[in-house]
């Protein structure tokens, strides 16, 4: 696949027997390829999934720290020890406390959401800002930089003559440009930049490229 500049993409390649790169996808030696698959032509990427480092870290020293201060308070209670105001605290509240009080609704209505939260990590795949894109080999996986994609459509619109200026805005399923013209007519340069976006959007070779291409031109102001 061709491209007009050196285009930050990323690859992940599927390991094999032999000591291969490791990846996400792999098939077994002397598999052949069916119906869909490698060598029966281009194939639809998918985003690669987040770790959720960050998420799964903090969760981690909640839960950790939680622990440690329960086996201490346990420890001293089994060395003779009273125990901890806030433990014979909590336990109190817990068991006099009605179920309709305000402050244990607002306590089960945060750790529904948070648990919620939790659901919708792990049920998607984040790295929203990495765009996948088409390949021939389901062992080749290959993402691009949102931003990068977005910067290549904005130079293909100020390729356009006439144009001094140009906005891209890239979403899911929906391409917005907005193009400052100095000279020519600008409904002719709109339709000209449109060409010019989905012309690019081609040479990119998202694997789910915007449905919805919308331009707006205005005369520049001087």
């Amino acid at each position: 696949m061709k491209r007009d500049l050196d285009q930050p993409v990323r690859t992940e390649q599927s390991g094999t027997a032999d000591g291969g790169a490791s990846g996400a996808v792999g098939r077994p030696a002397g598999h052949t390829p069916g119906p869909g698959q490698p060598g029966d032509g281009v194939v639809r990427g998918h985003r690669p999934w987040s770790a959720r480092r960050i998420p799964a870290a903090l969760i981690a020293l909640v839960v950790a720290a939680a622990a440690v201060l329960l086996l201490v308070d346990v420890v001293r209670v089994r060395v003779g020890r009273s125990a901890a105001a806030w433990r014979t605290s909590l336990a109190h509240e817990l068991a006099t406390r009605p179920l309709d009080d305000v402050w244990v609704r607002i306590g089960a209505i945060v750790v529904a959401l948070l648990g919620l939260w939790l659901i919708v990590l792990a049920l998607t795949p984040g790295l929203r800002r990495r765009l996948p894109l088409k390949t021939s080999d389901t062992d080749v996986r290959a993402v691009l930089d949102r931003g990068a994609a977005t910067l290549f459509l904005r130079d293909a619109a100020l390729r356009v003559p006439g144009v001094s200026r140009a906005t891209i805005h890239l979403g899911r399923r929906r391409l917005a440009a907005r193009a400052d013209v100095r000279f020519r007519d600008p409904d002719e340069v709109r339709a000209d930049v449109s060409s010019a976006l989905r012309e690019q959007l081609d040479r990119l070779a998202l694997a789910r490229p915007p449905h919805r291409i919308s331009v707006r031109a205005r005369p520049s102001r001087k």
